[in-house]
């Protein structure tokens, strides 16, 4: 069973001095548990490497982007299943926890899970020591392109997001992460109360279909450009970020070392250009 991805209250709408009861929709927010199964035949490991608030919907994208940004896999080849778990649970609560089995022949780093950058910009990391980390995993680092993109194609983008997040229009209370062609075509978007999940979610879609040619396509975020976001685009090779809101300092630093054109402040015909700037035609 598909568990819904909004949700319905009664509220008290008040507006000066009169009160109406209505009923709001809200975005649905659940944990999701992934687990990972590894190992020769009669010899299978199985072990919870993370937990998520998301939004349920398209778990199966979260879980394989969340394991290809995190540089567990490399590719989808090597995952053999990816199963809700459904048994003995009541009120359908398997639905929450995902199981991804990787190939026999497969043996995954765990401790690159390990890595000291997290969701949340308050957790006291050293920055260098973070994009270190990165560097470790990470295998396309500083590749040559002639990448080019006019200013007026980005000045479209945001008003092209806003329309086609379906979920965000009934709730107002969701992030959004887009993957646009150079023609200005949406070719995937995702919707998540986290914004690291939603961006996951459109990795794990690219991962079986569009990531070879993801390196002249452009990711449109939908709030601010955290680090993690520029670590999960850096890991896929996406060369241009363009946000509708602030990037954080951390994540400028990350865009510079990867040589990714970062853009921030998306809004109307204007923006801001924090790291390469060579491939934006104004």
């Amino acid at each position: 069973m598909v568990k819904p991805s909004v949700a319905y209250t009664e509220i008290t709408k008040v507006k000066g001095t009169g009160m109406t009861a209505t009923e709001d929709v809200l975005a649905a927010e659940e944990p999701l548990e992934i687990r990972l199964e590894y190992g020769p035949a009669g010899q299978r490991i199985q072990k919870s490497i993370s937990i998520t608030m998301r939004t349920p919907g398209n778990d199966h994208e979260l879980a394989t982007g969340f394991l290809f940004s995190e540089g567990i896999i490399s590719g989808k080849e090597e995952i053999s299943n990816i199963t809700h778990v459904n048994y003995g649970c009541q009120e359908g609560n398997g639905d929450n926890i995902i199981i991804v089995e990787l190939a026999e022949d497969v043996v995954p780093d765990i401790q690159k899970l390990e890595r000291h950058f997290y969701t949340t910009s308050s957790c006291g990391v050293c920055g260098k020591s973070s994009i270190g980390a990165i560097k470790t995993i990470f295998n396309r680092i500083n590749s040559e392109d002639d990448l080019k993109v006019p200013a007026s194609l980005l000045y479209s983008l945001p008003d092209k997001l806003r329309n086609e997040q379906d979920i965000f229009g009934d709730t107002g209370g969701l992030h959004a992460s887009g993957i646009y062609g150079l023609d200005g075509n949406l070719i995937v978007l995702r919707e998540d109360v986290g914004r690291h999940n939603a961006l996951d979610k459109v990795l794990g879609y690219l991962l079986s279909s569009q990531l070879e040619s993801i390196e002249s396509q452009i990711l449109l975020l939908s709030g601010r450009a955290s680090f993690e976001l520029i670590q999960k685009a850096a890991m896929a090779g996406i060369k241009i970020v363009a946000a509708v809101g602030a990037p954080s300092s951390l994540a400028v630093s990350l865009a510079k070392e990867f040589d990714i054109t970062l853009i921030g402040f998306l809004r109307g015909e204007r923006f801001n250009i924090y790291s390469a700037e060579k491939r934006i035609i104004i």
